[in-house]
């Protein structure tokens, strides 16, 4: 839809709420759920190892992704172009990045990619990962970022539509990628595409903590849960990925 919008966001003047949460970038409205438009979704890496997946683009990755992309529209930057640099600025930013990569170093995955760090899957080896949320527009429920549940997204229509129409075509351009679900909305959703043979469950890294600032338990999840993530990585990269 980037082309639909770009006029638009070239003509902004700001990227707060008042800018972007208005009626120009609404896609749904039912008075409880919006749902806008973002630019930062619309481009696949189908040649990533790593996919993260989120529940749906917050707040500030949300303004993030505007601001970048009115600043390629006004250097006439090609909207291709636009479109990979929203994603790379915007993914995950803030410390639910910070504390991402912690996570994922503490499970060697960076040694298993080669990496000295996963930081540098968010800098210059961002080849190696793709990054999306299973509804790729942000969501909010009474003006407030939504959290995977109330509603969860299989008990909405629309949402998990959403899902149907732009996650499903996701995953099925990536092949054997290590799925990570940020959170157990996330999760739900993968255990459901597993029951129906769209995904394995061997690529997949259940139990893996939402690692946003606001998840109190998110430490405790990771330690409780990390035998079991550490083993889930070594039998993937042993025996699916062998060309890692």
């Amino acid at each position: 839809m980037f082309e639909q919008y770009c006029n638009e966001i070239k003509k902004m003047s700001g990227f707060n709420k008042d800018d972007i949460l208005i009626p120009k970038f609404e896609l749904y409205n039912n008075g409880n759920m919006k749902i806008y438009y973002a630019p930062h979704n619309e481009i696949v890496n189908d040649k990533a190892k790593i996919f993260i997946v989120g529940i749906t683009p917050g707040w500030t990755q949300t303004s993030i992704a505007y601001k970048t992309a009115q600043i390629g529209l006004l250097n006439g930057f090609d909207h291709t172009q636009i479109k990979k640099q929203c994603k790379k600025e915007s993914r995950f930013a803030g410390s639910m990045r910070k504390n991402l990569i912690e996570m994922l170093d503490e499970l060697k995955l960076n040694d298993r990619l080669n990496l000295d760090s996963c930081a540098e899957l968010f800098g210059n080896k961002d080849y190696l990962l793709h990054t999306t949320s299973v509804i790729p527009y942000p969501v909010f429920i009474n003006n407030k970022n939504y959290t995977g549940s109330t509603p969860k997204i299989i008990d909405s229509e629309i949402l998990y539509d959403y899902v149907k129409t732009y996650f499903y075509k996701e995953v099925n351009t990536l092949s054997d990628v290590l799925i990570i679900p940020l959170g157990k909305a996330v999760e739900e959703i993968l255990i459901q595409m597993i029951k129906e043979n769209v995904i394995r469950k061997e690529q997949c890294l259940l139990g893996f903590p939402h690692p946003s600032g606001a998840n109190g338990h998110r430490k405790k999840q990771f330690q409780e849960n990390k035998d079991n993530l550490l083993d889930i990585v070594n039998k993937y990269f042993e025996y699916v990925r062998r060309d890692l």
